[in-house]
């Protein structure tokens, strides 16, 4: 009797052992998403000109280790020069002034469940109504736990 009771502890302990030292199915996720604008056809680029009354293609790759959540677009106006660039180069900026009626865009946008790497591709028109001028193009992606990166580039509406 004690052989048995003896022989069922140790299995239950080397079970116990194969379950603790198997692999977890969802690994810890610590690194964060990553946004390649640098890849032939990607739009915009710093010190990139959108055109008033005409529409223009979002372009960027997003790839991250485990999976990526959302992304999201934040345009607007530097008419008062603050920065919040992400780019070396700096653009040339017009001079300081006051907005009338200047573009925003605010908008976030799911990436299908499952994905390591996703290529956004967006059309947005810019009204031809909107102050010409220089702009903040902030492009922002989350992965699934929740980490980030953002780019900021500064672009130009023009006629």
């Amino acid at each position: 009797m004690k052989k048995t009771h003896f022989i069922s502890i140790s299995m239950a302990f080397i079970l116990l052992s194969a379950i603790a030292c198997n692999k977890d199915k969802h690994p810890i996720d610590d690194v964060p998403p990553t946004i390649d604008g640098g890849f032939a056809g990607a739009f915009p680029k710093q010190c990139g000109i959108l055109k008033r009354g005409e529409s223009f293609t979002f372009r960027a790759r997003f790839t991250d280790n485990v999976e990526l959540g959302s992304f999201s677009l934040d345009v607007h106006h530097n008419f008062d020069h603050h920065s919040h660039s992400t780019e070396l180069g700096e653009c040339t900026l017009e001079p300081v002034k006051a907005p009338v009626n200047p573009f925003v865009l605010i908008r976030s946008y799911d990436i299908p469940a499952g994905q390591q790497s996703y290529e956004a591709e967006i059309t947005i028109p810019v009204p031809a109504d909107v102050d010409p001028g220089s702009y903040h193009f902030m492009i922002m992606v989350s992965d699934h736990t929740g980490w980030t990166d953002m780019k900021g580039l500064s672009v130009h509406i023009t006629e």
